[in-house]
């Protein structure tokens, strides 16, 4: 018997994933309430948290005083 893997969408993704994020609910509980294995739940908590600055950073670069030497 093969069992047909279930596609969840981004929009999907980011509506679960904030969810856990704020920790009202257990990963088990988001889980079956979502019918999603609570390992899906905590890769798209994790995935989350580690580009969260990326996408509210404004893409500028800080330099450290050895860069700005460089450039004279």
């Amino acid at each position: 018997m093969t069992v047909k893997r279930k596609r969840v969408s981004a929009e999907f993704k980011a509506k679960v994933a904030p969810e856990a994020v704020r920790g009202e609910r257990t990963i088990n509980e988001l889980a079956s309430r979502q019918e999603v294995h609570p390992g899906q739940i905590g890769q798209w908590k994790k995935q989350l948290l580690e580009r969260a600055p990326g996408l509210l950073g404004d893409g500028r670069v800080k330099r450290g005083p050895e860069d700005r030497t460089a450039q004279l």
